[in-house]
């Protein structure tokens, strides 16, 4: 039995944010719906957190997410944001 593998290629985006912003980038994001995963990294270029998406990510299951994002803007001032994309 053959496993198939993803032949889509990924890219990743970066945004440098203050906390204020985060939020409204995130749910930028979400909503356009080909983001696979999102890291944010802290000033020094350290993984602060990771969101893995799955594809139809939707309603109650952002919620958690947004609550999350927010706690973590409250907290840090400049935090970089990486999205990596699906291609095709």
């Amino acid at each position: 039995m053959e496993e198939k593998k993803d032949q889509r290629k990924t890219r990743t985006e970066e945004f440098r944010l203050n906390g204020g912003e985060l939020l409204n980038k995130i749910k930028e994001i979400i909503h356009e719906g080909n983001a696979r995963r999102i890291i944010l990294k802290d000033e020094g270029g350290k993984t602060f957190m990771e969101i893995p998406l799955t594809v139809g990510v939707v309603g109650a299951l952002v919620a958690p997410i947004l609550a999350a994002v927010g706690a973590v803007a409250a907290l840090a001032s400049n935090l970089t944001i990486v999205v990596e994309k699906i291609e095709g």
